[in-house]
């Protein structure tokens, strides 16, 4: 039997702004799933101006203890995957919930499956039609392309000009995160050029599909007048990149590479995973407006060519830059599976349940994961 009786629920602590945790109705809602002690780290949701007070109104049987304490309960739920040492925390047999990215994280993966974690990954939440059930794509497109054109206005000359061109947008990836980016581009464009300067030309954008970014000489044409490039792309080989180090130095000087994906880089594997974008770094809440001459280029592995540089904007938590209005999306999305892990016994998950949520459950569990990915030698 693996019914869960205690829940920890962690701040996290991996940059200075990171702000996220879950709204205190989250946890009003689940007081009423059957008697379970709800432990939640001291200060949690301090950064979002909430005190424990707050919390309590909801739940006034919460618990608010240390860090570390919060690690040693039967499930721990966070939204960002915690670091190695506090997953080292953990008890055998123990529960996490978290986006834990499976496909990009073979190491880690190691080290869940060596602890005897039973872990659900928050991205693998999906429904039976393979759609995402907790996801903010809008918050991620939005709050990254927001920062991009703010630093394409600082850098491109003649931007207000009613001579020149009009701004090319060039999006990599046709999924969710894409075609919201696009979206949000296109907002962009009416505020600030139909309803102030409708005279000046505004944005054109362009949605690139495998078949042309396969195609190095298409490629380089397109980037040399792409303003802001995109990179939203979900690759299949994480191995693999899109564009070549070398193809960034047909882009303008004064161009801007938003990295939606914000995929990793990991020199551990052989081959090293790569980001889709070749040369480019990653940024993260603290720090994601990248210079050409930036300390984080010094982070790219050894052998991948980061030559050729332009602005790069990039975040490995976009939605966090508005942090309320995450949580209250994350908080809806959330309560119902874990309302199915509260109340069911968890090795008797089953993917053929009436609930939806209970088969999104087990899909999104890491020993699913491994028995349907042969090519994961952990």
């Amino acid at each position: 039997m693996a019914y869960i009786k205690t829940i920890g629920f962690p701040r996290m602590h991996k940059e200075e702004n990171e702000r996220r945790d879950f709204l205190p109705s989250l946890f009003g809602e689940l007081g009423s799933y059957g008697n379970i002690e709800i432990f939640v780290e001291k200060g949690y949701g301090s950064a979002m101006g909430f005190t424990e007070k707050d919390y309590l109104a909801y739940n006034p049987k919460i618990k608010f203890v240390d860090h570390d304490e919060i690690y040693m309960k039967d499930m721990v739920v966070v939204l960002r995957a915690p670091k190695d040492e506090e997953l080292e925390i953990m008890k055998p047999g123990s529960v996490l919930v978290s986006m834990l990215h499976y496909e990009t994280q073979e190491s880690r993966d190691k080290l869940l499956m060596d602890k005897g974690i039973k872990c659900f990954s928050m991205d693998g939440f999906k429904d039976d039609r393979n759609i995402r059930m907790l996801v903010n794509y809008a918050g991620t497109s939005r709050a990254g392309s927001k920062v991009a054109f703010a630093e394409l206005k600082k850098r491109m000359k003649g931007f207000y000009s009613s001579s020149r061109r009009p701004i090319q947008i060039t999006i990599i990836g046709m999924g969710a995160v894409g075609i919201n980016a696009a979206k949000a581009f296109e907002e962009f464009s009416d505020e600030e050029f139909y309803y102030k300067n409708w005279e000046m030309p505004g944005f054109l954008i362009t949605m690139l599909p495998r078949n042309i970014t396969k195609n190095e000489k298409y490629l380089r044409k397109i980037l040399s007048h792409t303003d802001i490039l995109v990179d939203a792309s979900k690759r299949e080989d994480a191995t693999q990149i899109i564009v070549a180090n070398e193809m960034i130095e047909a882009m303008p000087e004064h161009a801007v590479i938003l990295d939606l994906s914000a995929d990793p880089y990991n020199d551990k594997l052989q081959p090293i995973q790569v980001k889709g974008i070749e040369g480019i770094p990653t940024g993260n809440i603290d720090k994601y407006v990248i210079e050409t001459n930036d300390e984080l280029y010094d982070t790219i592995p050894e052998g991948v060519g980061s030559k050729n540089r332009r602005l790069v904007v990039s975040c490995n938590a976009w939605p966090a830059v508005e942090p309320k209005e995450c949580m209250a999306i994350y908080n809806e999305q959330l309560a119902p599976f874990l309302k199915v892990l509260m109340t069911r016994d968890i090795d008797d998950l089953d993917i053929n349940s009436d609930n939806l949520h209970e088969r999104s459950l087990v899909r999104a569990s890491l020993s699913y994961f491994m028995q349907n990915n042969s090519n994961q030698a952990l």
